[in-house]
């Protein structure tokens, strides 16, 4: 069972670990690779959902580095590998023919990976190091067109963002330590003991926030529009935005023993939901209203938790996926095709591409929460147990779905109106055509946002009560559904009204509509108290390695030169003079000692005569 989740992890990380170092060389193979590799986690994320394996391993000293497919993990490895599988069909089409095609795959595959072992992950330093992976693959991915500097700026705004948030499991981690939490296992930290409990679990929920892009780390979002449109796809359906909510699903007794975090995350969610729809409302550019309503759509799932709603919660995630990563799908496609994603310019694209437009204007319209699909369904399961301990969070949350409509209609007017006139029925230069490998995933993943909601309508949510917890009896009532059934759809009648008023109006913008569609301004002051400092930080840090750091090393190495030459100077006269004299004085006296060799033998006698006088002298004088 075991090697079950090994497989299921290590499937993913090695083809794209491969992929990746591969590059281009793989070019023509990485998109087949790639997606044999996909569909291979997926069925193995199906057979692990029906064994629910669990893995070991140890880590550090009393720390092991624990796996399991439970309940709640079950639906999302399934989830994942089933969103990777459909982007990945769709992602050449949104690449160009000089695209590094490798690195794309094998990212993309290490971030599924990587997401893989998060929802599973049971002890915290594992569940870390797999959010550190996929913290730098989705940086690597949105800034993939690496020789455009908005792009990288891009990046880098949104990998500074949720880094810092990021910083709160690491803070989390060390108050487990300090609490007595040997193991770090996830369901140990309600064990923490004092005032550490609230620091690990203060140190989660922002870690968790900062990941769902919930306010006020909403605006990373926007810039992760900025990479390729598969991209967007995957990192904020099922994956990287879902990532905190999961883990605010997951940890809800830590959030419960608190006391205050359950309250926290659940108008932290409500807000984010009302205000981030708001900015979905006012935005002109199809993928930043995506982007908006994937903020807003997320509020709902931190809402879920924070109420103690892990059915509704779920499926609201599950239903999120799908319609999000065909709405993402389709934008991206339409800026490969048509060249932009202005809305007023993608008039008449659901008639000029009728395949993929029948699946667009499905998943708006379940994005819409419009009765009976599967998001109205999963967000009246939210909004029964928000009931249930606030009524003021439940007209927030009405009021969040009331928007919701709105923004979806809104994408859906522009794209369903008739092409303008001057359109001509052609393409921009430079633009690409589309193929049904493009438009097949975006008609499956619509689908399953359609139907996805029958799995909880009242007498048929058994299953998934019974896989991912919850209070039976925390259904919504017919009368709520009733209820947001008419929220929902007269808020989408004032929207398509609204819309066809305002797209013939000429008057510009006031200063309302204006901070709503530039988010709220938390960018500006995201950029003033923490991107600018940082990058100021990380500038002067630089400067300091290269003039003192750097400096003292190559101080050190010109003093080390300088006393090199010292020492062959000093090995040139000292040494080898030295050398020298003693062998020119050998050589005197070996031509000394050759003169008194003559041959002679009268001459040897005087000579041993003239010894023995000189060593008879000097024995007289010592004596």
């Amino acid at each position: 069972m075991s090697a079950l989740l090994w497989a299921l992890i290590a499937l993913p990380l090695g083809a794209g670990a491969v992929l990746l170092v591969s590059g281009r060389r793989w070019n023509a193979l990485a998109p087949g690779i790639g997606l044999a590799a996909a569909a291979g986690t997926f069925g193995l994320a199906v057979a692990s959902a029906l064994l629910r394996p669990e893995a070991s391993a140890p880590l550090f000293a009393g720390v092991r580095a624990g796996l399991r497919v439970d309940g709640l993990s079950a639906v999302l490895v399934v989830a994942v590998a089933a969103v990777t599988t459909a982007v990945l069909v769709a992602s050449p089409g949104g690449l160009g023919p000089r695209d590094n095609r490798g690195r794309f795959f094998g990212l993309m595959l290490l971030f599924a990976g990587a997401m893989t072992v998060t929802v599973t992950a049971t002890t915290l330093p594992l569940l870390l190091m797999a959010w550190e992976v996929m913290g730098a693959t989705s940086w690597a991915l949105i800034g993939y067109w690496w020789r455009r500097p908005d792009r990288v700026r891009a990046a880098d705004t949104a990998f500074l963002t949720t880094r810092a948030a990021d910083l709160g499991l690491y803070l989390a981690a060390g108050a487990a330590v300090a609490g007595g939490v040997g193991s770090l296992d996830l369901t140990a930290l309600t064990g923490a003991e004092g005032g550490w409990l609230h620091v690990a679990c203060a140190g989660l929920v922002i870690a968790a926030l900062g990941k769902s892009a919930q306010l006020p780390f909403s605006f990373w979002l926007s810039h992760a529009m900025r990479g390729p449109g598969p991209v967007s796809a995957l990192l904020h359906s099922a994956t990287m935005v879902a990532a905190g909510a999961y883990l605010l699903l997951r940890l809800r007794p830590l959030l419960v023993a608190t006391g205050w975090a359950a309250p926290l995350v659940a108008w932290a969610g409500g807000v984010t939901a009302l205000a981030l729809g708001v900015v979905a409302v006012a935005q002109r550019d199809l993928k930043q209203l995506l982007a908006a309503s994937t903020c807003s759509q997320v509020g709902f799932m931190v809402l879920a938790a924070g109420v103690g709603a892990p059915a509704g919660g779920t499926l609201q995630l599950l239903a999120h996926a799908a319609a999000k990563s065909a709405l993402f799908l389709a934008a991206g496609a339409w800026l490969t095709s048509l060249g932009t994603e202005q809305l007023p310019a993608l008039r008449g694209a659901v008639r000029r591409h009728p395949l993929m437009g029948a699946g667009f204007v499905a998943g708006a319209l379940a994005l819409a929460g419009l009765p009976p699909l599967s998001l109205w369904v999963a967000k009246d399961e939210v909004l029964a147990a928000v009931r249930a301990q606030s009524l003021g969070l439940y007209a927030l949350g009405l009021a969040a779905a009331a928007v919701a409509a709105g923004y979806s209609v809104k994408a859906l007017w522009y794209v369903t109106r008739p092409p303008p006139h001057d359109h001509g029925g052609g393409r921009r230069r430079g633009t690409r055509g589309l193929g049904r490998s493009v438009s097949t995933p975006v008609v499956v993943l619509a689908a399953a946002a359609v139907f996805l909601g029958a799995a909880a309508l009242p007498g048929l949510s058994g299953p998934l009560r019974g896989v991912v917890g919850g209070d039976r009896g925390r259904t919504p009532a017919p009368w709520e559904m009733g209820l947001s059934a008419a929220v929902a759809l007269a808020a989408a009648g004032a929207a398509w009204w609204w819309t066809t008023r305002s797209a013939h109006s000429t008057r510009t913008a006031s200063p309302a509509q204006r901070w709503a569609a530039g988010w709220l301004c938390t960018e500006r002051a995201a950029r003033a108290v923490l991107v600018r400092p940082v990058l100021a930080l990380a500038r002067a840090l630089a400067a300091f390695d290269d003039r003192a750091v750097d400096g003292a090393v190559r101080h050190l190495a010109r003093g080390g030169l300088a006393l090199a030459r010292g020492a062959a100077r000093a090995d040139d006269r000292g040494v080898d003079g030295a050398v020298r004299a003693v062998a020119y004085g050998c050589r005197r006296l070996g031509a000394w000692a050759r003169r008194p060799q003559t041959g002679l033998l009268h001459q040897y006698y005087a000579q041993a005569v003239v010894g023995f006088t000189l060593l008879l002298s000097i024995v007289l004088l010592v004596r």
